[in-house]
């Protein structure tokens, strides 16, 4: 929960809270959603309405070997989609041998991220860029195998490299602003929170920061990632949510909350009356 005193995690911790979520293989794609191709960084809400897919089993072996590239990779497509993780990697596999495609390599990076296999996925996805240095896809899959690996100045340079082949991407935006907090370089972060938010209003409704928060070791880096994201919501016009990360930061011991008086982003938060009421009654910090 936002606010509370979380202990440092392990790398096993790391992907529960990394959940890898992954859109449709098919269908209409916009300049500003994710690509079929790329994988979060970030933790996504869960809120999967749609009708449950029935399984359809794998080809046999036979089966793959009569089967085109082509149609091997429309087959881990479908696989991958039913979460036959496995079964889908053997076909983009099998698609590898038959026609090594940069494309291909990069999806076998996606699924192994998905099994949570990151060393796996990083040869993959080095496989992918050699092949294809304007794959932007797989240069936002590489820096993920970093961030699940905590090597955060890698992911931050890859993500960077898939933002200049690729800079209308608001995924790509906010993976990197997930680095970039985690790095501790909290300003770089919200601007790149700010940037995914151009491109995409609707974005953090689909993303959670928590798993930035959670792996800072310390309340005061806490406080300083809740307050510069309240700052965000603050000058993007979202009151709720920047009283909500006010208040976490407060949770945490910020010491220069004061700083909103002066901040002309909190100009319009300052004079809502659940502001004067939180600066009134302010929460006793949580340690």
């Amino acid at each position: 929960m936002l606010g509370m005193a979380l202990r440092p995690l392990t790398i096993g911790c790391i992907y529960l809270l990394t959940a890898l979520t992954l859109c449709a293989a098919n269908g209409p794609q916009t300049e500003t959603t994710a690509h079929p191709d790329t994988i979060q960084s970030t933790p996504m809400q869960a809120s999967d309405t749609s009708t449950p897919v029935t399984p359809q089993r794998a080809p046999t072996l036979s089966e793959m070997r009569a089967m085109s590239a082509e149609q091997l990779d429309a087959e881990g497509d479908r696989l991958r989609q039913v979460k036959d993780y496995l079964s889908a990697l053997d076909c983009y596999r099998a698609a590898v041998r038959k026609h090594p495609e940069a494309s291909y390599y990069n999806k076998i990076a996606i699924t192994e991220l998905l099994l949570r296999r990151p060393l796996d996925a990083e040869n993959a996805a080095r496989k992918a860029v050699r092949k294809d240095k304007a794959l932007a896809e797989a240069w936002n899959n590489l820096g993920v195998t970093y961030y699940l690996l905590l090597k955060y100045d890698e992911a931050i340079r890859d993500y960077k490299r898939a933002i200049s082949l690729s800079p209308n991407s608001a995924s790509f935006h906010n993976n990197l602003a997930a680095a970039l907090m985690d790095a501790k370089q909290f300003d770089q972060g919200m601007a790149e929170y700010r940037m995914a938010l151009e491109l995409d209003p609707e974005f953090f409704e689909r993303t959670v920061p928590n798993g930035v928060s959670a792996r800072m070791s310390t309340p005061q880096d806490r406080a300083q990632f809740f307050f510069v994201m309240a700052r965000l919501f603050a000058a993007n016009g979202d009151l709720d949510r920047a009283l909500h990360f006010l208040r976490s930061a407060m949770e945490d011991g910020y010491p220069r909350i004061d700083d909103v008086y002066r901040d002309k982003e909190f100009a319009l938060v300052t004079k809502d009356q659940r502001f004067v009421a939180l600066m009134k009654d302010r929460p006793v910090a949580i340690r």
